[in-house]
């Protein structure tokens, strides 16, 4: 296969793999501003830290390595619009996606968003380059979770919500926790 082909059918593979849907935003001396991002998971919870993936050519990628501060938001199933905004899908500034939904600041001023599934407040700790993209561990300092509502995927090129089971709803308790 040519690097093209393969490249081609990486991503068709990667079309495979179901995945949650995330809004990392930030706000500070470099702006507010956010994107849609689904190369995002946990890495260790001692201490808590995710990893996000973001590629180098957005203009967001240096907005967050500047500001640091960040907020993963964990969409909703109902956030299917908030998704295509904040991926570029739709014509709206990024001023007009904030205005579109309910946002109040974090504990770091990064725009936390109302109703999200989970909201995991941080700062990056360390970038690593891998080919066009970085690789940003987010250290978690704040944490807030819903106890209700549907979660929303990633797959096949489309966003799917995906229903809570009774039993998960019935068990779980909406939570926060400060360091």
């Amino acid at each position: 296969m040519t690097n093209k082909e393969t490249k081609r059918r990486f991503r068709d593979a990667m079309a495979c793999l179901p995945a949650a849907v995330n809004v990392i935003t930030t706000d500070g001396p470099s702006g507010r501003c956010g994107l849609t991002a689904s190369a995002v998971c946990s890495v260790t919870d001692s201490p808590p830290t995710m990893l996000v993936c973001i590629n180098q050519a957005s203009y967001v990628h240096d907005v967050l390595r500047e500001n640091r501060s960040v907020c993963i938001n964990v969409l909703a199933g109902e956030y299917q619009d908030l998704a295509r905004d904040f991926a570029g899908m739709t014509a709206c500034t990024m001023a007009e996606r904030f205005a579109r939904h309910a946002w109040k600041a974090g504990r770091s001023a990064a725009p936390v968003l109302s109703h999200a599934i989970a909201n995991l407040e941080g700062s990056i700790v360390e970038l690593k380059t891998v080919g066009s993209h970085s690789v940003m561990f987010v250290r978690i300092d704040d944490v807030s979770i819903r106890a209700d509502g549907d979660g929303l995927i990633y797959f096949a090129r489309q966003f799917h919500r995906l229903a809570r089971s009774a039993a998960a709803s019935a068990g779980a308790s909406s939570t926060q926790f400060a360091r």
